[in-house]
């Protein structure tokens, strides 16, 4: 395997090299102890305050995009051959604040400070990216990014404000709408560091691969293979900071570029393991809109942008929020090996807790998701205690299709955080079948749900909560279809009385 142990990026406009440094030191450490940019805070280093908030550019497609990363969950050699934007950059050698900073101060959008700096990166990303955000785009940026001083008001202002400051002095890339040439150079200078060959660290008895073909990765596969699988670093970064687990071995994805690959071309939509979740559920969306409320839902944007639909998938957590709207979609799951490439359903990917049909030396290469046919009636739905950063007591994701006397033609239920895996409820589903879609259907399959499962109790919610949640998220999805088609709008009222 033809490799380097250099580790290439940008920090603003000029390049870094780093020997065999520590694979598994985050970014975080590195900016705060050896480049002393002490703005960029540790708050909870699990990715949930948004105190470490950085921004990450790469060039695709000959264009320059910026997306805010957690720092603390970010390894030194996923940098490689990207760019790295820090508070500090802002400046841009001058003494004057960027629009950004300004408007901060201007709307008192500071008390403590602590979290400041994590909110004007995530500011900055969505100054240079969007032109006239609304209230709702301006809390999706906003919602890793936690402060308990100023109640958040400020900084919403402070959001608004921000594009009505004239531009400072400095670089101009880091200002809104600048001169091709201005962010050119910096596409130019990322094009020179492009990963052209896979990256093999070994330091202090840790060893960190980045393979760039599949044949690269099924030789590490063998060679190494109880070597821990590296995404998008989202779940594996808390085994190092809270779990402080040693991890021998990591083979890194992340130079994969057929993992990057979607296809949307045919009848299915194909998206490859290492697409990240930000760019997978914009694509879904557009395909499957009555998810859009439980793809908001799904953690916040810095862990979206670094996390990928494939590790979720192949990480199978119980309470994944992909899942159960993946199962109701009959989504399948392409898995690549030494010995070629097999497909199989979502649902029979996943044996038990943290247990999946992967055979020795396989990976999760890409989800195949069928394009619904027109009439049939998609919902998903998340509870929790808050609407954003938190973990579901219960997910439910349904799929609908009835026939011309409204009797149920096929019917798919799937939920999370009901069950060791995410999990259809097929007792359900065969109770459904053929019957009419109405109260008396519902109330059988709202009895086969407490039969099918039997849900633990923890911090959450209870045993009795989640099976209760899980029969009304049922009926919240009869109520909305019902409605629905009739020509009605579903009344505030309706869904209270579903939840009570």
């Amino acid at each position: 395997m033809n490799s380097s142990a250099t580790v290439r990026f940008m920090l603003d406009d000029r390049i870094i090299e780093l020997n065999d440094c520590d694979p598994t030191r985050s970014v975080l450490q590195y900016l705060r102890e050896d480049l002393h940019r002490c703005g960029t805070k540790e708050g909870c280093a699990e990715g949930d305050c948004g105190a470490c908030t950085v921004v990450i550019g790469e060039v695709v497609e000959n264009e320059l995009q910026l997306r805010s990363i957690n720092a603390c969950l970010l390894l030194l050699p996923m940098l490689h051959g990207k760019l790295l934007i820090t508070v500090e950059s802002l400046q841009g050698g001058k003494p004057e604040l960027h629009p950004v900073q300004r408007a901060m101060v201007e709307c008192h959008g500071s008390q403590c400070g602590f979290c400041t700096p994590g909110f004007v990166m995530s500011l900055f990303v969505l100054y240079k990216n969007q032109s006239k955000p609304d209230r709702n785009q301006i809390n999706d940026n906003l919602s890793g990014n936690l402060c308990r001083c100023t109640g958040y008001r400020p900084i919403i202002e402070a959001a608004k404000l921000m594009y009505q400051l004239p531009a400072g002095q400095g670089p101009a890339w880091l200002y809104r709408n600048p001169q091709v040439r201005a962010e050119q150079v910096l596409i130019d200078q990322l094009q020179q560091i492009k990963p052209k060959q896979s990256l093999a660290i070994e330091y202090d008895g840790k060893r960190f691969f980045a393979p760039t073909t599949s044949e690269e990765l099924a030789q590490l596969k063998h060679q190494f293979p109880e070597a821990t699988l590296m995404a998008g670093n989202t779940d594996v970064g808390l085994w190092i900071n809270k779990q402080l687990r040693q991890l021998p071995v990591i083979i890194y994805l992340g130079l994969l570029k057929d993992l990057y690959d979607i296809d949307d071309r045919g009848s299915n939509i194909r998206i490859g393991a290492m697409v990240s979740l930000s760019d997978a559920f914009a694509l879904l969306s557009d395909y499957f809109p009555a998810f859009c409320d439980l793809i908001r839902q799904f953690a916040s944007l810095p862990i979206r942008n670094a996390g990928t639909l494939g590790g979720n998938v192949a990480n199978g957590s119980p309470i994944g929020d992909s899942m159960p709207a993946l199962l109701a979609l009959d989504a399948r799951v392409q898995l690549h090996g030494a010995d070629g490439r097999r497909e199989l359903p979502l649902e029979d990917f996943y044996l038990g807790y943290q247990q999946q049909d992967l055979a020795a030396g396989e990976w999760v290469e890409a989800l195949v998701i069928p394009k619904s046919a027109k009439d049939i009636q998609l919902a998903g739905y998340k509870v929790s205690k808050r609407f954003d950063q938190d973990i579901s007591a219960v997910c439910a994701s349904f799929a609908l299709q009835l026939d011309n006397k409204l009797h149920i033609k096929r019917i798919r239920i799937a939920y999370g955080g009901m069950a060791a895996i995410p999990r259809r409820s097929k007792q359900a589903e065969q109770v459904m079948l053929g019957k009419p879609w109405n109260e008396q259907t519902l109330a059988l399959a709202c009895q086969a749900i407490a039969d099918d499962f039997t849900p633990l109790s923890d911090l959450r919610a209870s045993s009795a909560y989640r099976i209760r949640v899980a029969q009304n998220l049922l009926r919240r999805f009869y109520l909305q279809t019902t409605v629905e088609m009739q020509g009605q709008p579903l009344k505030l009222l309706d869904l209270m009385e579903v939840s009570a």
